[in-house]
C-alpha cells in the first residue's frame, strides 16, 4: 500500500473530467439542505495520508471530501484515475446495487471526511426528492464516463475471437466499465503482462486487484466484478419475483418496487432483453429522435434499483414449485428463493437455423442480435439478415452504417406484410440495402469465422456472397421450459395463457410481455402490461393476507 502515488492536495487531476459532457451531472454541488440530510446521517472521519480506506473489489460507503482529497487508483499499476476533491463526493452506480469498488480509495494528506453508510445513503434516496435525484443522476453519469474512458480496474485480454468478443459483449450490455488488450498490440499487452501472468493463449480476464482469470466465461466475468449479485442467502424471501428482465419484466420491477413490494428481479444475461440489443427503437412513444434498447433498459434498470428493486444476474430460473406461503423459485445455481408472488416475463429467443454451416459459426459470424461489437466487426463487408419483422429492419439500418451492404431475405412478396411501414420504407429506399422477396437460405460457409453465405431467390436462382456476418431474426420460442412444475396452462406454440389482468392458471402467477400467448410484440406493449399487472399482484397479495 505504501507503493500508491499519493499527490499533493493542490495537484488537480480534474482536467480529464473537466470536458466530459457528464460533467455537471457526475460532480453536482450539495445545496444547505442537502449537506445537512448527509450530516444527520453520517460521521466525520480523519484518515492518515496514503491511508488505504478500501480495496478495489470491496464494498464501500459514500465520503463527501470536506478537506484535501481522496484518489481513486487502479490497484493493477498504482494509477491515480482521478481525485475527488474538496465539495466533490465518492459513489458510483455499483454502490445501490451491491457491487463493490473497481477503484480503490486512497486518502491524501489534510484530508477530512464525511461518511455515509450505503444503508443510510439508501434510505436517504428512498425518503428524499431532490438528494435522492441528485445522488442517482451523478451516481449513473459517473458510470457512464467510466465506461467511455475504459477505466473500471477491469481489462479483457486475448485475441479478437469468438470468446473475447463475447465477453465484451456481455461487458457492455451490463454497463461494466473495462478496457480490452489484444495480443496483436505488443506494447499494451506488455504493459499488462509486466503487472500479472497473462495465459500464453486463449482470453483472460484482469481484475481490478490484478487477478487473471483464465478461459472465463460470462459469469466468471460477473463474479469477479461483483455484478453476480447472488447476494441472496439461501431461503431469501421476497414480495414478488420477476423473471426476465426485459422490458416488461422491469416495468414490474419498478412499479412493484415503487409502490412498496420488496421485488426480486432474475436475468440471465443483461437488463433489457432482446430489445436491449436494438440500435434505436423509434415508435416509443415520447422519443420522436428514438433510442437505442439498451439506453432504454439502463434507465429502467436504475429507475428499480432507485426505488430499491434486487437484481440477481446472470441468473437462470430452472425450476418453480408451490409451497404453502407462495413459490419456491429455484436458480441455477441451486440457491431457492421464496416469493409470495411471481411474475413471468422470461420472453422469447430466436429460432435457430437448421441450414448447413449455420450451427458451426455461432458467434464466429453468425448472431441473433446486431450488437454495436457486431457491427464493428463486419466493418466494410457484406452482411445478410434473415427476417421481416421489425427487429430484422432495425438490425439491418443499423448495420448498414458500417457494413459493405446489408442483404435482407425475407420470405414473403412484401416487407410491409410484417414490418411497420415507416421501417420498411427506409430500407426500400436505402443505397446500401437489398431486400429479397421470396429468398431462402441455403448455407454457410468459413473457418475460424463466415466467409461466404449462399441463398435462392424467388426465381429458383442460387446466390452466394463474401459475407462478414449472418443475423438471423426468424420468429421466436417462448422461454417456459422451467414452467413444467407448476402446472401452469400453455397454448400450442407454449406460450403461456392468461385471463383477466394477466393471471395464469395458477392462482399468484402472472405472465406479461413476449412470453404471454395472445400479447402484441411490441416494446410499448410489453412495458404496459409489466406496469398494469402489479395492481393484480397487489390484489392477490391482499386477498391471500
Amino acid at each position: 500500500m505504501s507503493s500508491v502515488p499519493v499527490p499533493d492536495a493542490r495537484t488537480r487531476y480534474s482536467s480529464r473530467r473537466a470536458g466530459a459532457p457528464d460533467e455537471a451531472q457526475a460532480w453536482p454541488a450539495f445545496g444547505e439542505e442537502d449537506r445537512a440530510l448527509l450530516e444527520a446521517a453520517g460521521e466525520v472521519v480523519r484518515p492518515s495520508p496514503g491511508e488505504v480506506l478500501w480495496e478495489g473489489g470491496e464494498p464501500y460507503d459514500l465520503y463527501v471530501v470536506e478537506t484535501g482529497g481522496l484518489c481513486l487508483v487502479d490497484r493493477r499499476d498504482d494509477r491515480v484515475v482521478v481525485v475527488v476533491e474538496p465539495g466533490d463526493f465518492v459513489g458510483e452506480l455499483g454502490m445501490l446495487m451491491g457491487q463493490p469498488a473497481f477503484l480503490a480509495g486512497v486518502a491524501m494528506p489534510g484530508t477530512t471526511l464525511l461518511r455515509v453508510p450505503v444503508e443510510e445513503l439508501r434510505r436517504l434516496i428512498a425518503t428524499t426528492v431532490d438528494l435522492g435525484d441528485l445522488l442517482i443522476s451523478a451516481f449513473d453519469a459517473r458510470r457512464r464516463m467510466l465506461s467511455r474512458w475504459g477505466e473500471g480496474g477491469l481489462v479483457l485480454a486475448g485475441d479478437d475471437d469468438h470468446h473475447l468478443r463475447r465477453l465484451r459483449e456481455f461487458a457492455a450490455r451490463n454497463h461494466v466499465p473495462f478496457r480490452v488488450v489484444l495480443r496483436s498490440d505488443s506494447s499494451a499487452w506488455e504493459e499488462v503482462a509486466a503487472a500479472c501472468a497473462l495465459p500464453a493463449q486463449g482470453a483472460a480476464v484482469v481484475t481490478g486487484e490484478g487477478r487473471v482469470l483464465t478461459d472465463p466465461s460470462p459469469r466468471d466475468l460477473a463474479t469477479a466484478v461483483g455484478l453476480d449479485l447472488c447476494g441472496l442467502p439461501e431461503g431469501a424471501r421476497c414480495d414478488l419475483l420477476v423473471v426476465g428482465a426485459g422490458p416488461a419484466g422491469l416495468a414490474a420491477a419498478v412499479y412493484g418496487a415503487s409502490e412498496g413490494l420488496d421485488v426480486v428481479v432474475v436475468e440471465d444475461v443483461a437488463p433489457g432483453g432482446q430489445a436491449g440489443t436494438s440500435s434505436r427503437i423509434e415508435n416509443y412513444l415520447g422519443f420522436p429522435r428514438g433510442i437505442a434498447g439498451g439506453e432504454l433498459a439502463r434507465s429502467a434498470m436504475l429507475q428499480a434499483v432507485k426505488f430499491g428493486a434486487r437484481l440477481v444476474s446472470p441468473r437462470s430460473v430452472t425450476g418453480l414449485t408451490r409451497d404453502a406461503d407462495g413459490f419456491r423459485v429455484r436458480l441455477d445455481d441451486d440457491t431457492d428463493v421464496a416469493a409470495r408472488a411471481v411474475v413471468i416475463a422470461s420472453g422469447v429467443r430466436y429460432r435457430r437455423l437448421t441450414v448447413p454451416g449455420v450451427g458451426d459459426l455461432e458467434g464466429r459470424g453468425v448472431s441473433y442480435a446486431a450488437t454495436e461489437i457486431d457491427a464493428r466487426a463486419c466493418l466494410g463487408r457484406d452482411v445478410v439478415v434473415v427476417g421481416g419483422a421489425n427487429s430484422a429492419g432495425q438490425a439491418a439500418l443499423f448495420l448498414a452504417r458500417q457494413a459493405g451492404h446489408v442483404h435482407v431475405l425475407i420470405r414473403r412478396d412484401d416487407l410491409t406484410e410484417t414490418m411497420s411501414d415507416y421501417l420498411a420504407q427506409r430500407l426500400l429506399h436505402h443505397e446500401r440495402i437489398t431486400v429479397h422477396p421470396r429468398a431462402e437460405l441455403t448455407g454457410a460457409r468459413g473457418g475460424d469465422r463466415l466467409t461466404h453465405l449462399t441463398w435462392r431467390d424467388g426465381t429458383g436462382r442460387e446466390v452466394e456472397v463474401a459475407a462478414g456476418g449472418l443475423f438471423l431474426m426468424i420468429g421466436a420460442l417462448p422461454r417456459t421450459a422451467w414452467l413444467h412444475d407448476v402446472g401452469v396452462e400453455l397454448d400450442e406454440k407454449g406460450f403461456v395463457v392468461t385471463r383477466g389482468a394477466f393471471e395464469t392458471s395458477v392462482p399468484g402467477l402472472f405472465a406479461v410481455g413476449d412470453v404471454r400467448a395472445g400479447s402484441v410484440k411490441r416494446v410499448a406493449s410489453a412495458v404496459g402490461e409489466g406496469s398494469v399487472v402489479v395492481s393484480a399482484v397487489h390484489a392477490y397479495l391482499a386477498a391471500t393476507g
